[in-house]
């Protein structure tokens, strides 16, 4: 297994255009929260869930026993491998996509095979389709994509799961916020759905590591069997709470990204640089030769993106943040285009 290395030191006084994050922070009520409600008492106890659970379920619509709290999507992806995916056990994921996929079924000795997107990046459904077997044992797939940002509607991921009746199907959401799609109301109809969700994007709330797996109440009391029980913390727990509840600060960040999304498609067509459509908070692009040259030399102006160029040639993806720092993005980008 190559070990995934991300590049992740030295951001702080950047323009953070390279990891899909929130750009400028968590909403001020959770600082606020954490300061009035954590106490030295707490941090000498192990975490307790009794008040996040039933404030969370709610937000979500779920039941509390359909909902499994997680560090970061990667513990929610780590735990439903390790509870169902065995030695040799054959899984589908999708490629290019999330690294984390590949690297827990890796780590549990299974048996991958992956579907690759279009030469348009177009979601390849009846790939997919035609790929599921009996045997199939997981169906791991992030809606929408990275770093594609390509998504699919809920029927066709219905389609999906009713392909794959024992499997389990994951469906990552963690750019729900921006693509207003999902198939968590599908729980009730189907035994073999997951579907994950984290604060680590739009919520600004990347360092707590805090996430949601949810599915049947069955389903949920297996995952808690493969999963350690204080694997989220106090701050974490009392920061989701505080952070469901500034619904303005929410809707408010997505409205400038999407309005800022516009704005960096417009110039890169302008450009006449190909920009592939894009349902989440970034826009992969195509920079040719030159993707490694214009990220560095980026970075150098302390305007962070990445490049994608090691899964599809030449292509550098930027996280969409306010029309501010798009425009400083921009900026920089012409310069070194031209």
């Amino acid at each position: 297994m190559a070990p995934y290395s991300p590049p992740a030191e030295g951001r702080h006084d950047a323009i953070r255009l390279d990891f899909n994050e929130n750009t400028v922070g968590c909403s001020p009520a959770v600082v606020e929260f954490l300061k009035t409600h954590l106490t030295a008492q707490a941090l000498s106890m192990y975490p307790e869930y009794a008040e996040a659970k039933p404030e969370l379920a709610a937000f979500f619509g779920v039941a509390e026993n359909e909902m499994l709290f997680t560090n970061g999507t990667d513990e929610a992806i780590q735990v439903l491998i390790n509870t169902y995916v065995d030695d040799n056990d054959d899984v589908l994921i999708l490629r290019p996509s999330y690294a984390m996929y590949r690297f827990y079924a890796e780590l549990a000795g299974a048996s991958i095979r992956e579907i690759d997107f279009h030469s348009d990046l177009s979601f390849p459904i009846e790939d997919i389709l035609t790929a599921i077997q009996p045997d199939t044992r997981a169906i791991l797939i992030a809606n929408p994509n990275n770093p594609t940002g390509t998504g699919i509607d809920a029927s066709g991921i219905e389609r999906i799961i009713e392909a794959a009746p024992d499997a389990a199907v994951l469906i990552d959401e963690a750019y729900f916020d921006f693509s207003a799609v999902t198939v968590l109301p599908m729980l009730a109809r189907y035994a073999n759905l997951f579907v994950s969700r984290t604060f680590s994007k739009v919520y600004g709330m990347a360092a707590m590591r805090f996430g949601c797996l949810f599915s049947q109440s069955e389903n949920v009391r297996m995952l808690h069997k493969a999963q350690s029980p204080y694997s989220v913390n106090t701050l974490a727990a009392l920061a989701a709470r505080a952070a469901i509840r500034d619904t303005k600060y929410v809707r408010d960040y997505v409205c400038e990204v999407l309005a800022a999304r516009e704005m960096i498609y417009a110039s890169l067509r302008d450009l006449n640089i190909r920009a592939y459509p894009s349902q989440a908070n970034f826009i992969l692009f195509e920079a040719g030769d030159r993707a490694i040259p214009i990220r560095d030399e980026l970075r150098r102006r302390r305007v962070l993106v990445r490049d994608r160029s090691y899964e599809i040639p030449g292509a550098v993806r930027v996280t969409i943040g306010t029309r501010a720092q798009a425009e400083k993005f921009l900026k920089e980008l012409r310069s070194i285009w031209k």
